[in-house]
Formats: C-alpha cells, sequence, structure tokens
C-alpha cells in the first residue's frame, strides 16, 4: 500500500503545483487549467510509475 500511496501523493503535488502556477490563460489546457486537475492527472501519473511490471515468463 504504502509502495503506491507515496508516488501518487507526489505526483498529486507536482500536478496540483503545475496547475496552480503554471495556469493557461484560456482554461483549455487539459492539465493546467485548474489546480484540481492537475492533481488528478499527477497522481494518475504517479500510480503509472509504481505500478509493477507484469512478469513474463
Amino acid at each position: 500500500m504504502t509502495r503506491f500511496l507515496l508516488p501518487i501523493l507526489i505526483g498529486a503535488t507536482v500536478g496540483a503545483a503545475l496547475g496552480y502556477f503554471g495556469q493557461c490563460t484560456s482554461g483549455t489546457c487539459p492539465l493546467t487549467a485548474t489546480w484540481w486537475r492537475g492533481a488528478i492527472f499527477g497522481a494518475l501519473f504517479g500510480l503509472v510509475v509504481a505500478w509493477p511490471p507484469s512478469s513474463v515468463s
């Protein structure tokens, strides 16, 4: 559980910071339109990074 939680929290924090400080003026940029949308994308990216690779037999 901790293996997934830390990358998700780091991704969400970085995504929220990117969304807050890197706001797009038109509001149509998917990652930086709002801070919470950036946090969601960041958390998903953190989960993808933390997911274990499938073992190929």
